[in-house]
């Protein structure tokens, strides 16, 4: 739980860079290292920081397409959701999934090498998860803003 500006500025920090020592992390937030270390376990302990990762330039590592996928399923109920979202589970090309209200039921964003990949994971994975009925792609030209940062 954030308790004040200084928890704010903490955790706006760590989210630019979480490689941060914690002795610079205290100098730029105006307080003793061991007083920071506190801080920063507190908010680690309160599961407010989930944990730390680093982010991969997705061109860079051979995944240059992104699309997000709208999916519908011919069932609502919690057994084909939950079917659903555990297959969704174990296949890294799927990078994030979300329940939707509306007229489809999930968005997905897929990650994928080119053309012949993305036919791949369309054919071979998503039309092939638990009751899907559609799939409809659309493919990202350029990536204008991408941020892991909540605005705190």
């Amino acid at each position: 739980m954030i308790q004040d500006d200084r928890d704010r500025a903490i955790l706006r920090i760590l989210q630019a860079n979480a490689r941060i020592t914690n002795a610079e992390l205290a100098e730029r937030v105006h307080l003793s290292p061991s007083a920071c270390l506190r801080r920063v376990r507190a908010l680690e302990e309160s599961g407010l920081i989930r944990g730390y990762t680093m982010q991969l330039d997705p061109k860079a590592a051979g995944f240059p397409g992104t699309a997000f996928v709208m999916i519908a399923l011919d069932q609502q109920g919690r057994a084909s959701l939950d079917a659903f979202e555990g297959q969704v589970m174990k296949h890294p090309e799927i990078l994030e999934c979300h329940l939707l209200a509306g007229a489809h039921d999930y968005l997905v964003r897929v990650a994928y090498r080119d053309s012949a990949d993305l036919e791949r994971i369309h054919a071979e994975i998503l039309t092939q998860l638990p009751g899907v009925t559609r799939v409809q792609s659309t493919l990202t030209l350029r990536t204008v803003k991408r941020t892991t940062a909540l605005p705190v």
